[in-house]
């Protein structure tokens, strides 16, 4: 069943996040406010290397006060792709610069509240540049045997969308070859 839009306004707007109001129709006539949380799309990493490890980072998020292992990734800016963009994170959060981005797969995280679309890529190998450029990102950056992701799924060590999304397609990919 489709929902009908007749209209939609700006609530909030940052260079981040903006807040929207839409006025809908749902299938059954009732008509209603509904809330929609526009993002910038999203680009992640997966870079796997010679010795089937993935490169990860450690690190905090403070809106829900936790640590967790996350693949490389961030926004993507204006007249960039989210292959670009993929790419230029993975070298500004851990110094590695990626071998040419594959897409992996794509993903819309809560599509029910945010039109926020991942764009995830797969790298085989990367060069090590030096220090990360980014210093506000994570307190280690490992190469992680893709033996040891399932368990650190399970121990709640990967929490992150873009990361469960992007590691576990990365699972199934290397199953299959």
């Amino acid at each position: 069943m489709r929902w009908k839009s007749h209209g939609e306004r700006p609530v909030h707007r940052t260079p981040w996040v903006d807040l929207w109001v839409a006025d809908v129709e749902q299938p059954d006539g009732a008509r209603q406010d509904y809330y929609v949380v526009k993002l910038r799309h999203l680009a992640v990493a997966a870079v796997v290397n010679e010795r089937r490890e993935v490169l990860m980072m450690w690190r905090h998020r403070f809106v829900t006060d936790s640590w967790a292992w996350e693949l490389p990734m961030g926004l993507v800016e204006d007249g960039e792709t989210p292959a670009e963009a993929a790419a230029r994170e993975a070298l500004e959060e851990t110094g590695w610069r990626p071998g040419p981005m594959r897409p992996l797969i794509y993903a819309e995280p809560a599509n029910g509240i945010t039109d926020s679309q991942h764009h995830l890529f797969r790298a085989d190998g990367a060069t090590y540049v030096g220090p990360p450029t980014e210093q506000n990102e994570s307190d280690r950056i490992e190469w992680i045997p893709l033996a040891e992701v399932r368990g650190m799924i399970d121990r709640r060590e990967v929490v992150s969308s873009g990361s469960l999304v992007g590691l576990l397609y990365l699972l199934v990919d290397e199953g299959l070859r």
